[in-house]
């Protein structure tokens, strides 16, 4: 005859399980990241870009009497897109056109701009909130107006508004519109 065998298991006491608490969930952006003149690059982020698409340099139109970083409007879903050599426009040298260079079609209030680059590298996560600001001195005079902040790997975060609200080409562009 064969004995249940016996549970070697025993409750003694109902004591809590000490779980360690979940981590905060932090908040990442996207960010596309782009050459900005021959070894450095710059972030945009990724909500306020709506397309980024090839630019079919046969198709710009130039403008007559623009400032030099704006290399003239093409056709874009129904309406006129200005585009502008961010490169220049941000103070290092001109876009060079031997390749396809692509543009990033922003939008701030309404407004759609195509921000001409050689190409784009990559979508990348960061988070935000370590931005730090940008301050005289850290970034070239010419580019300091268009910077958002810098991370603390030293990566160039850009103002889509402070870009597309410039004075400078803001002024010729409504004489035209």
């Amino acid at each position: 005859m064969q004995t249940e065998p016996k549970s070697v298991l025993a409750v003694t006491s109902f004591e809590p399980l000490e779980l360690n608490p979940l981590l905060p969930e932090i908040n990442l952006s996207k960010l596309l990241r782009f050459p900005l003149g021959l070894q450095d690059s710059g972030l945009l982020p990724l909500e306020q870009i709506g397309e980024i698409s090839r630019v079919n340099l046969a198709s710009i139109l130039p403008i007559p009497e623009m400032p030099s970083c704006i290399l003239g409007i093409c056709h874009w879903r129904g309406e006129m897109l200005w585009l502008l050599d961010l490169n220049h426009l941000i103070g290092y040298p001109h876009l060079t056109m031997q390749a396809t260079p692509v543009a990033i079609v922003v939008k701030v209030n309404e407004q759609a701009i195509g921000l001409v680059v050689p190409q784009v590298d990559d979508i990348e996560s960061y988070d935000l909130q370590q931005l730090q600001k940008a301050a005289p001195g850290l970034f070239p005079p010419k580019l300091l107006p268009f910077v958002l902040g810098a991370l603390p790997n030293g990566n160039i975060v850009l103002d889509v508004t402070a870009i597309t609200q410039y004075p400078l080409w803001q002024i010729h562009r409504t004489t035209v519109s």
